[in-house]
């Protein structure tokens, strides 16, 4: 008889998982408490003042109003939402396709770069509030303007990210690869990209929130429709509830690519996140 036979009618226990996961997700609910403190103390604090000091909903509307009317106009604020969001996608999609293609051409071409890095920098002096109602003037009221100034906005911390990710690999794995027989291109491949890419998502997740903004403020400037166009629509109606209900929303967006960029990263880049120590150890 073996002695490490299953017994009869036993069923073995269901793996518990691991303790590290556990103790990550609890620290991590931890780090999002002070915050969830914080922004709940502060909407009790705003409410109290309106209601006691009997202030006009014109002026500051009560974080209660600004809800209620958000259900109330909760089908346009949808429409304008979606509206919004598919520019600040299709601006955002152009401005890290371009801004990788420009960092790698960069960085392959020290001449290029030493030609087009100042005007990079220069390029950010100019206010966006010029140029985007001279983009009306020239492509209208269409899509083509807003995803111009969200290119604008999100492209250069995305260059500025990378070029700086390429410049900070390794150069003794880079010598070895070179001993190995690497062409350049394959160590582009190899090393220069892959060491690369968490400073590349550093860029993002700082240039996400510009494109949602971004995509605000040339509606602002111009649109037929859009959250921007809303928040004017609603200032002149004296709906000031709608309009803090429009900047909610925005700020809801912002959050949620910027987690979005978070979570692709994770999955992009796993290793990265699993060599950052533990705060506290």
């Amino acid at each position: 008889m073996r002695v490490d036979a299953p017994i009869s009618g036993r069923r073995d226990p269901a793996p518990l998982p691991p303790r590290s996961s556990v103790a990550a997700d609890a620290r991590g609910l931890g780090r999002l408490l002070p915050a969830v403190v914080v922004i709940v103390g502060l909407l009790l604090a705003w409410e109290s003042y309106v209601a006691i000091g009997h202030v006009d909903p014109i002026v500051l509307p009560a974080p209660s109003r600004i809800l209620a009317a958000l259900w109330d106009f909760r089908a346009t604020a949808i429409g304008h939402a979606a509206t919004t969001a598919t520019e600040a996608v299709m601006g955002f999609a152009a401005a890290v396709g371009l801004a990788i293609a420009a960092a790698v051409l960069m960085d392959r071409v020290g001449s290029i770069r030493t030609a087009l890095y100042p005007l990079l920098v220069g390029s950010q002096t100019i206010p966006i509030v010029a140029i985007a109602p001279l983009l009306v003037i020239w492509f209208g009221f269409g899509l083509a303007p807003k995803v111009v100034v969200i290119v604008l906005v999100a492209f250069f911390p995305i260059v500025v990210a990378l070029l700086d990710g390429f410049a900070a690999t390794s150069p003794d794995a880079s010598d070895l690869l070179r001993t190995l027989g690497a062409t350049d291109r394959q160590a582009f491949r190899l090393l220069r990209w892959p060491a690369a890419l968490p400073a590349l998502f550093t860029g993002l997740r700082i240039a996400v929130p510009y494109a949602i903004v971004g995509a605000v403020f040339a509606e602002y400037v111009g649109a037929v429709g859009g959250l921007g166009i809303w928040m004017q629509t609603s200032q002149n109606a004296f709906r000031t509830d709608l309009v803090f209900g429009a900047v909610l929303i925005v700020a809801v967006l912002s959050v949620a690519c910027f987690v979005l960029v978070g979570v692709v990263e994770r999955l992009v880049i796993p290793w990265h996140r699993g060599r950052r120590p533990a705060r506290g150890s």
